[in-house]
């Protein structure tokens, strides 16, 4: 319990856990283990059964699923301080994707049986799960919206804002965003020519800087401009 009461200051970081009323927050760290996985490891597959709710402490999660072509499909990746696996607490079904850690990995768990015995007794406290999910599918929402409406500049510049800004979870903004072209690339579903093409033009600008395995936001406002198709 004392090595994870460490990650405390991490943990609320994240506006989620930062807004949980203080008593849930203790009782999901009390009931918490900690599961560290090295990279490319395999935390749950499509199919597997519920295993509870998960925080990202280091490193990240990739989230995805591989068709029966092998051609992969990249959701998202998950990064600190994110929580993740609350659809399989709410419906009790199966893992809908894949999740592996992204390099060396520490993650939060709290296991399933600890949080329906938790619900059970505080019912309450499923109004604050609930509001988790619902922020995803909000996300979900405006990524179809945009699948379906914009062209590919937008997109990426859209997705790029939304990873520095945490997808709203976070408190803060980063400038330095951990993610190849590839995985950019397969998050858009867009080839990574294209994806390469885009954030060159970008690069040009000085709106951000391209470098190994990453990408440096130079100019946050501007970044937010294009991603709203302005100058």
């Amino acid at each position: 319990m004392t090595a994870i009461r460490t990650y405390l200051p991490r943990l609320l970081d994240g506006l989620w856990f930062h807004q949980l009323p203080e008593a849930l927050r203790e009782a999901l760290l009390d009931a918490a283990v900690l599961r560290r996985l090295e990279s490319g490891q395999r935390l749950f597959s499509r199919g597997d059964k519920p295993c509870g709710l998960y925080a990202v402490l280091e490193g990240a999660i990739r989230i995805g699923a591989v068709g029966s072509s092998g051609k992969e499909a990249l959701l998202t990746l998950i990064e600190p301080p994110s929580w993740f696996g609350e659809i399989a607490l709410f419906d009790g079904q199966p893992r809908t994707h894949d999740a592996y850690a992204e390099g060396a990995t520490l993650l939060l768990n709290v296991p399933q049986p600890a949080l329906l015995a938790l619900l059970e007794r505080e019912p309450r406290y499923w109004r604050d799960l609930a509001l988790l999910m619902s922020q995803k599918l909000r996300l979900a929402f405006v990524a179809l919206e945009e699948m379906s409406l914009l062209p590919a500049s937008l997109r990426l510049a859209r997705r790029l804002v939304m990873i520095a800004e945490g997808y709203g979870w976070a408190s803060g903004a980063r400038r330095v965003i951990h993610l190849s072209q590839e995985q950019l690339a397969l998050m858009l579903a867009i080839s990574r020519q294209t994806t390469n093409q885009i954030l060159k033009d970008l690069e040009a600008q000085g709106i951000l800087r391209l470098t190994y395995g990453g990408i440096e936001i130079l100019d946050p406002e501007r970044l937010r401009h294009a991603a709203q198709g302005r100058p």
